[in-house]
């Protein structure tokens, strides 16, 4: 590895654990979780998914969307029976992975993926809001001034430093630059050690104590297979995302092994469930990071804080740390997708919006999930919409259709519609070159309409079947000739 380039990684990591460790914590006391299980989860996650992934680049660690699955089964049952459960989602991960699954993410439409970004741009911004609350109260006076403005002075920094230089990665310069001037000026501004104190050992190996039964795997199955659901899903988004980002190609399957084996990892030595964390990644790839080495730095230094530094880490303000996000908000936000409003079909906009909407009130699952099945549904009423047929007589006095389009449920009834056996004459010819026979609901279809022809005492023939259809029709028992 080049000097330019280890420098720019190592770099790289050290600010991404900084936006790591808020992050990470928050969402174990959401979890309602000690919140060294965050930090270990991230630790362990994001060192191996570095070492071992499919994404270099890519940042992985306890992620928020995990946390939330989680919360009802750590206050029924108790922290170990989320540690099977996190074993159980890793093994599901790496099953995904190994059956080479993880192309499926070709099925979510690009509409779809800027309603994801959006929505957990959004996400990541209302997120650093908290910060602005003592207890259940909105900050105000000097508190909220102080806050406010170290918060849009780490910003400023992030947005004017790489004006003048980008011999380092500005967030970094942000945060350890704020750090100081509230150091040596003993400002009153809440710490990350308000969070939580994040001083602790050696993560230790230990097999969740629990009755391994069928009754327990009925407890933490479903949450299992939920857990893995959400971390695949946003992992695979995040590495496309990062793919265009970095113009690189990463490996979906290769990353979804290595995840699943990082949470079983993690679940064994006492951590958290994760996956990667679009916020982290993009602060990663803005800082520099392109190699695996800023990963393993990331996920290293996590467990450095832990052991020997968090004394100091302890005390990094918290503005810095939003004001950080803040920025990765705005830079997270595809803002391209406003601009082209106007530009594309009214169902994609729709799209867009849905999904970022969904996203925001209820979770990544669901909002894909639903902005899946409107693009699938428009696109099933486009096709339907396409099919037509070329009609005329014969010198034989026979009628010829020349059918284009696809045949499938949606177009049946307008296939259908095409035909007129009441008037036709008794010799119809059915030519199907340009036609594509997809599902049974197309054989039934021409099932139904050979029946109405020859209701009418009039012979259909049917012509230019692909070697696909013939053998749809064959296996469906239906004549072609």
């Amino acid at each position: 590895m080049k000097p330019i380039r280890l420098r720019a990684d190592v770099l790289a990591g050290l600010t991404t654990s900084f936006a790591l460790l808020p992050e990470c914590i928050a969402f174990a006391l959401v979890a309602h979780l000690n919140p060294l299980m965050g930090l270990y989860g991230a630790f362990i996650i994001c060192t191996l998914t570095a070492l071992f992934g499919g994404r270099p680049g890519m940042v992985s660690g306890a992620a928020g969307s995990m946390a939330v699955v989680i919360v009802a089964l750590v206050v029924q049952h108790g922290v170990q029976y989320l540690l099977a459960t996190v074993l159980l989602g890793g093994l599901i991960m790496m099953a995904f992975g190994l059956l080479r699954l993880g192309k499926l993410v070709r099925m979510v439409p690009h509409p779809v993926m800027l309603g994801f970004v959006n929505g957990l741009a959004i996400i990541i911004a209302l997120a650093q809001l908290e910060h602005f609350k003592s207890g259940e109260h909105w900050l105000s006076g000097t508190p909220l001034y102080l806050m406010t403005g170290l918060v849009l002075l780490t910003m400023a920094i992030v947005y004017i430093l790489p004006r003048l230089t980008k011999a380092v990665p500005p967030a970094l310069v942000a945060i350890l630059g704020v750090g100081l001037l509230v150091y040596l000026f003993g400002l009153p501004s809440r710490t990350l050690g308000d969070m939580a104190h994040i001083a602790g050992g050696l993560p230790t190996f230990a097999m969740p104590d629990i009755a391994w039964s069928l009754e327990t795997l009925r407890i933490i199955a479903p949450y299992a297979i939920l857990m893995a659901m959400v971390g695949l899903l946003e992992t695979l988004l995040t590495l496309n995302l990062t793919d265009e980002i970095t113009e690189t190609r990463g490996y979906p399957d290769r990353e979804c092994v290595a995840l699943g084996a990082a949470n079983m990892v993690s679940g064994a030595f006492g951590g958290m469930g994760g996956c990667a964390m679009i916020g982290q990644t993009v602060i990663n790839l803005s800082s520099g990071g392109r190699g695996r080495l800023s990963g393993v730095v990331a996920g290293v230094l996590i467990l450095l804080f832990i052991l020997f530094l968090s004394p100091l880490i302890e005390r990094i303000p918290l503005a810095a740390l939003v004001g950080v996000m803040f920025v990765v908000s705005q830079q997270t936000f595809a803002w391209a997708s406003l601009r082209v409003i106007n530009k594309v079909p009214l169902h994609d906009v729709l799209v867009i919006i849905a999904v970022t909407t969904i996203t925001v009130f209820t979770d990544l699952a669901t909002a894909v999930l639903c902005g899946i099945i409107i693009a699938a549904l428009n696109f099933a009423w486009q096709q339907a919409r396409e099919l037509y047929a070329d009609e005329h007589l014969e010198a034989d006095g026979s009628k010829l259709y020349r059918l284009h389009g696809t045949l499938f449920f949606a177009s049946t009834t307008p296939f259908l519609n095409q035909f007129d056996p009441a008037n036709d004459p008794a010799k119809v010819t059915l030519d199907c070159r340009h036609l594509s026979f997809v599902d049974y609901s197309a054989i039934a279809a021409l099932k139904t309409l050979r029946e109405r022809y020859a209701k009418a005492g009039k012979h259909l023939q049917v012509f230019h079947l692909s070697e696909r259809c013939k053998k749809l029709l064959k296996r469906a028992g239906v004549d072609h000739d």
